[in-house]
């Protein structure tokens, strides 16, 4: 079994790794998600198992383990396509 990171620097470049593969590889429902304002239920599914995956390797007792994730869809996903068309920006 992989030694669970502990280092919070570690841990949210993991965090934005996965995010962005979640991204790369779902590059049409990014797009869509965006346009329609729809992007979570789009990619609920690959967003869970992404954070799933994220959790299998940081340890529990990290501090703002759970925001780390969420702050990693934000970063990489959600401020990357930016300049796809939308109403909601």
């Amino acid at each position: 079994m992989a030694r669970l990171v502990e280092n919070p620097d570690l841990a949210f470049r993991l965090a934005r790794a996965i995010v962005s593969d979640v991204a790369l590889y779902n590059q049409d429902k990014v797009k869509e998600g965006i346009e329609k304002d729809s992007i979570f239920t789009l990619l609920q599914d690959e967003l869970q198992e992404g954070r799933e995956h994220f959790f299998s390797r940081v340890s529990p007792g990290l501090d703002n383990r759970e925001q780390m994730y969420e702050r990693a869809i934000v970063d990489v996903m959600i401020k990357q396509a930016g300049k796809i068309e939308s109403t909601i920006w």
